[in-house]
């Protein structure tokens, strides 16, 4: 596996699951994954949610990408997952802006404009990944590097 699969996982995966910490508490939530590409992972928030402050005080993070599959005998049909970290870094891109508009028309229906501060983009564009599977659990850990 390369950085290339890791790309590639991710922009297959529309929820991811990201922690921060919040003071000494870790906080994990679910996300809408906007995509990934040679330079990193990208994600949208608000200004005005707790994470964003999260992320603000610590930019060390961790994703999780899952896709799941149909369960049908308990941990008979584990779904592979991918664990990416790294610090996350804040981008006021107007393009990159304008273009989460387009994809995520939602977001102009509560009053999000390319130039509102509230609208945050962010990636984590170094760290490392790698890929969990049933099958490889009980090997050692094969860390992808990227962004170096």
């Amino acid at each position: 596996m390369d950085f290339k699969d890791s790309i590639k996982f991710a922009n297959e995966t529309q929820i991811c699951y990201l922690a921060t910490v919040g003071g000494d508490q870790p906080r994990v939530r679910p996300l809408l994954f906007w995509f990934a590409d040679d330079s990193g992972f990208y994600f949208q928030t608000g200004s005005y949610r707790d994470m964003y402050g999260q992320l603000q005080a610590n930019k060390k993070v961790e994703a999780c990408f899952w896709q799941p599959s149909e369960i049908k005998e308990p941990l008979e049909s584990i779904s592979p997952m991918m664990r990416v970290a790294g610090e996350v870094e804040f981008l006021n891109d107007l393009e990159l802006k304008k273009k989460i508009l387009e994809d995520r028309t939602f977001l102009k229906k509560v009053g999000l404009t390319f130039d509102d501060p509230r609208l945050v983009i962010f990636r984590i564009a170094k760290g490392e990944a790698y890929f969990w599977t049933k099958e490889t659990d009980l090997e050692p850990k094969k860390f992808i590097k990227f962004g170096e």
